[in-house]
């Protein structure tokens, strides 16, 4: 099964982007508005979940409804992720949550990793990974082979800014893994950041920088 690549075109959304890539955006505003964008994105990002008929007792009669027909995991990958978590969560409050820490070498701009935790219900579960930068795509495409050996295989990408040489690697590595980006930018500069970008999202998010 081949992933799809989907690329977010709504005026809210390019509003929020435009706040969070203006660099006299503080922090405050900019951890909140990156929320708002994963709540925005979760919504069309689980629109394909599997869904199981029920009927519910109404206090007024039987009405058929839908439950969702699995459970929902995900994994931010640490840091800048957790910025999106608390918006995407707010939409899933019954999501699971994972957590996967790297930290990417400055030379060789690989990967490396320092923490691994996932629900044990993350083999049949949908997994969202979330990041808000796609540069490389290294760190994603780590993340998506740790989640993979846990046996879990309704694996999907969420992030706001791509470069198109992350989302290839991601397409290359992981042909079956659908991407949901807010939108794609020109290219990587030298040092691995996405041009324009909006910076370190991780300092901007955390205020280290």
């Amino acid at each position: 099964m081949n992933g799809k690549l989907v690329v977010f075109n709504h005026p809210l959304m390019h509003h929020k982007l435009a706040l969070i890539r203006d660099e006299n955006t503080g922090t405050k505003d900019f951890r909140q508005t990156v929320s708002e964008i994963g709540a925005l994105m979760a919504y069309e990002v689980t629109r394909e979940l599997p869904t199981t008929k029920v009927k519910i007792k109404t206090p007024v009669g039987i009405a058929e409804s839908y439950t969702l027909a699995k459970e929902v995991v995900i994994v931010p990958i640490l840091r800048a992720g957790l910025g999106m978590m608390e918006g995407i969560t707010a939409l899933i409050p019954t999501a699971k949550v994972g957590h996967i820490g790297l930290y990417r070498d400055e030379v060789t701009m690989e990967p490396h990793q320092y923490y691994a935790k996932f629900p044990s219900i993350i083999k049949d579960a949908a997994v969202l990974i979330v990041d808000p930068m796609l540069a490389t795509g290294g760190s994603v495409s780590k993340a998506i082979d740790l989640i993979k050996k846990t046996g879990a295989s309704n694996i999907s990408y969420v992030g706001i800014v791509a470069a198109p040489e992350g989302i290839k690697r991601i397409q290359t590595d992981h042909p079956d893994v659908d991407i949901f980006v807010a939108v794609v930018d020109q290219k990587l500069n030298e040092h691995g950041y996405i041009i324009p970008g909006l910076g370190d999202c991780g300092d901007r998010l955390f205020g280290t920088k």
